[in-house]
């Protein structure tokens, strides 16, 4: 088996729309309603964080939805950066949500 060096984030990750078997990965009281890929973008650029943008892709349980994903380093486990983006995202819709 390969090692992976990188991490694939996608947006259904987030979703509280959906649920634990469609692909969200965090709890609902982090998740947030239909999150975009930018606003995704823009929790890790707050975060300091490294990744490589890609907005054709699909997730694998739904390729016809072009939702982007970010490719990351892989510094620490998967799923304790995924909870990290998950706050911050909070955060940027919060943000988005004053304006």
């Amino acid at each position: 088996m390969r090692k992976q060096e990188k991490i694939i984030v996608w947006p259904v990750y987030f979703d509280s729309t959906r649920t634990r078997g469609a692909g969200r990965r965090v709890s609902k009281g982090l998740a947030v309603p239909y999150p975009k890929i930018l606003e995704i973008r823009k929790a890790v650029e707050e975060l300091g964080l490294d990744y490589e943008l890609l907005l054709d892709a699909g997730y694998p349980k739904t390729p016809w939805l072009k939702t982007g994903m970010l490719l990351m380093a892989k510094n620490k486990s998967k799923s304790k950066t995924i909870k990290k983006i998950a706050k911050q995202l909070l955060k940027v819709r919060s943000v988005a949500a004053k304006k």
